[in-house]
């Protein structure tokens, strides 16, 4: 399609430690295109962060190294490129919102001063213009009295206040993709609600792409277009969001849903997935979950399951996924 913006090919990251070979991505791939928000979801150490790295070449080497695959940005290979053209694409045409806004800014610059950096570099603006520029990003992310504020340090702002700082930093160049890793981390759940409805009123605005990461399936389903499901650094299960939701097709995603509140079923408990996800550096030669999959049998102990297509646009790495699909209508 002549809309598809990013195209990521079999993507393998791993860590090279004392302990063994850590497959943090192993073989991922997905498309994004112009306008589309994909949402990538799984617990902690799941490889979702390490994905997104892994597109902005972030990946510190050693003891992590991009071993294969492809990352296609309108026809070029990111990871064919010289670092300093990944400089001009990195905040300029591909932006990133990290988890902790507080460890990503600098507590002894001003807000302005941080964000003007960006823009000096990228847009080749003087500094009086850049200073302007900085003050309408501010306004942009709804801070009050962005021509005071400006002046500020990261200290002076709140939890909230300061991930709007950081999404006016990614958006000061205007990007066509924007990754944004746990957004709402470590806010209460009002701000957090305020912080994703300005991402996507941002990105109908000016009409940009999402990669948002969580662990929060009920984020995915306000935001997302399209849901990539990751285990163990492995993509389980990929489809539309609706698809997601109403068919879930592996037993993992099935497991994400259950945990979930939700208000039009009855439910005397949550639902908990049991167990622990496997060792990435000794991971068995069988499926990554079938130690904590409640629909197990005897065959998911004798091979890694392949991402199969149950239906057009739907994957999942399960052997009985066709089986699998349950309605949540």
């Amino acid at each position: 399609m002549n809309d598809l913006l990013l195209e990521v090919k079999n993507l393998k990251t791993y860590f090279f430690t004392d302990e063994g070979i850590v497959k943090a991505v192993d073989d991922v791939s997905f498309n994004l295109h112009k306008g589309e928000s994909l949402g990538i979801v799984g617990e902690s150490g799941s490889g979702k962060s390490v994905t997104a790295l892994s597109i902005m070449r972030l990946i510190q080497d050693p003891p992590g190294k991009i071993v294969s695959g492809e990352v296609w940005y309108r026809g070029e290979d990111l990871l064919k490129k010289k670092e300093s053209d990944m400089r001009e694409i990195r905040g300029n045409k591909i932006s990133m919102i990290f988890q902790d806004p507080m460890t990503s800014l600098n507590p002894v610059f001003t807000i302005g001063d941080q964000i003007m950096e960006a823009i000096i570099l990228h847009q080749k603006l003087d500094k009086a213009s850049a200073r302007k520029k900085a003050i309408e990003m501010l306004e942009l992310v709804r801070i009050p009295e962005a021509n005071k504020r400006v002046d500020e340090y990261p200290h002076q702002f709140s939890g909230g206040m300061r991930q709007r700082v950081m999404i006016a930093m990614a958006l000061s160049c205007n990007p066509e993709i924007l990754i944004a890793d746990e957004p709402t981390t470590a806010l209460d759940v009002t701000i957090q609600a305020q912080i994703l409805d300005l991402i996507k009123q941002l990105q109908r605005e000016l009409g940009m792409s999402l990669i948002l990461i969580t662990h929060d399936m009920g984020v995915v389903a306000e935001t997302c277009h399209n849901v990539l499901v990751m285990y163990a650094g492995k993509v389980v299960e990929y489809a539309d969001v609706k698809t997601i939701f109403k068919k879930p097709a592996h037993p993992y995603t099935i497991g994400l849903l259950e945990s979930v509140p939700r208000l039009d079923i009855r439910k005397e408990r949550l639902k908990a997935i049991e167990g622990q996800p496997p060792d990435l550096i000794s991971l068995p030669n069988y499926c990554y979950y079938a130690e904590r999959c409640p629909y197990r049998t005897s065959e998911c102990f004798e091979q890694i399951p392949e991402l199969v297509e149950v239906e057009p646009g739907h994957y999942s790495r399960c052997i009985y996924a066709k089986n699998l699909g349950r309605s949540y209508e």
